[in-house]
């Protein structure tokens, strides 16, 4: 049998794909820093050995996947590619194994992660399904009908891709340290739904989706009633969102989610836009009501009188729509937001919008700049984002325990970099 070997495979896709080839009945192994990383819980309950980097793990006989973050002179690739071992880079592999299922892609600049957990946690719950989603969750069956799975458009690996079919949630200008503007961010999803084999479920509240031009038929939905699929009659309530779905002007059902904000209910109706187009039945899509959520989206804890969120969210479009589904959900606290900006690029391109988002919130906390692999600095400081925010303040290690006055508060801690150690802090502080 052939061992896999993943390069950096505590990456959230890494770490997802490798639970997919051994739940597959692969034998997988991997590699990487020895630093704890929230995605490593769930290799190691599976038994997957997680080695430290070494050219001694890399044997000739082995399948090599390395993470997109390494480049070709670290030493296990070097090894690799002297013994000749089969070698792919993760986008490379996936655009290979998906071509085994009837494949589902979820992209778009904003909501991939969540929606790919809700279109997963669907087909699952009624029918073989392996997916692949982008808090590090994978899982796999031999004998999957669909393959579920998050595609990124950062250097447009998403191209590797040829699924069956493409959920795309939205366009916007992000990554600014790759694009150049919104136009090229457009260019490369243009790219990608030329790939798609069968059909496009895309949100029509996007201007840019509304101008793409592809082969097959694409299905929109949104809220305004030239949409195919129409969410109408919306009703929230402590425990969620309720709404009445229209099907090209016709009612078709009512749906219930526990989730709560507008951007929410666009993504579970592009998993009951999905559904519908493959004929599966309706009984099925109302699993919808039972989705638990993924890991670093609105994931929730109560500590005494404050709640306390954890979440992702590190562009100003995700900050805000974070910071309202706090304020709809608890409408009668005061919102907390805590902050770390992801990358100095995208800071400094988005410097202004990130001020508007932010104050949002009732009181705002930032944290440094994180600093990662793809760029450990820049010009720019937390404090030049802080004169943006009026009454912010600056949160440190050693003054975490002043979010402890916030007694009857929400808690937002935002970030794609290392904020949860914040969190940690602060919770062991009370």
């Amino acid at each position: 049998m052939t061992t896999y070997h993943f390069i950096g495979i505590k990456g959230t896709g890494m770490s997802a794909l490798a639970q997919i080839l051994h739940d597959s009945g692969e034998e997988v192994q991997g590699s990487d820093v020895d630093k704890e990383f929230f995605t490593q819980e769930e290799l190691e309950r599976k038994g997957i050995s997680i080695l430290p980097f070494s050219a001694d793990n890399i044997k000739a006989d082995h399948t090599i996947i390395a993470g997109n973050a390494f480049s070709d002179d670290h030493i296990e690739i070097k090894r690799a590619r002297e013994l000749g071992a089969t070698f792919y880079k993760y986008h490379e592999f996936l655009g290979d194994w998906i071509n085994q299922y009837t494949s589902v892609a979820v992209t778009g600049s904003h909501g991939k992660t969540s929606t790919t957990g809700l279109l997963a946690h669907v087909l699952d719950d009624n029918l073989p399904t392996s997916y692949l989603i982008g808090d590090g969750t994978g899982k796999g069956h031999e004998n999957s009908d669909y393959f579920a799975f998050e595609a990124c458009e950062y250097k447009r690996h998403f191209l590797n891709y040829n699924p069956d079919y493409a959920i795309i949630t939205n366009i916007d200008f992000d990554h600014p340290d790759y694009f150049s503007d919104i136009d090229d961010v457009f260019n490369a999803f243009q790219s990608m739904a030329n790939n798609v084999k069968k059909g496009i479920i895309a949100c029509g509240e996007d201007e840019h989706l509304q101008h793409l031009q592809t082969k097959v038929p694409i299905i929109y939905y949104g809220f305004s009633e030239e949409n195919d699929f129409q969410a109408t009659n919306i009703k929230e309530t402590p425990e969620g969102t309720e709404f009445d779905v229209s099907v090209r002007n016709t009612y078709y059902d009512t749906f219930t989610i526990p989730l709560h904000g507008n951007h929410h209910i666009l993504n579970a109706l592009s998993i009951i836009a999905f559904c519908h187009y493959e004929g599966i039945d309706a009984s099925i899509i109302h699993s919808l009501s039972s989705f638990t959520g993924v890991k670093r989206r609105f994931s929730e804890k109560k500590l005494q009188k404050q709640i306390i969120i954890d979440d992702y969210a590190h562009h100003p479009i995700e900050v805000t729509a974070t910071i309202d589904s706090a304020r709809r959900k608890y409408p009668n606290k005061s919102i907390v937001a805590i902050f770390q900006p992801h990358t100095f690029t995208r800071t400094k391109t988005f410097l202004n919008e990130f001020a508007e988002s932010l104050q949002t919130a009732d009181h705002v906390y930032l944290c440094d700049i994180f600093s990662s692999a793809r760029e450990s600095s820049g010009e720019l400081k937390i404090e030049d984002l802080q004169v943006k925010v009026s009454q912010s303040k600056l949160l440190t290690m050693d003054n975490i325990a002043t979010l402890q006055q916030f007694e009857d508060g929400v808690l937002v801690f935002m970030g794609a970099g290392d904020i949860q150690k914040f969190q940690k802090a602060y919770e062991k502080s009370l």
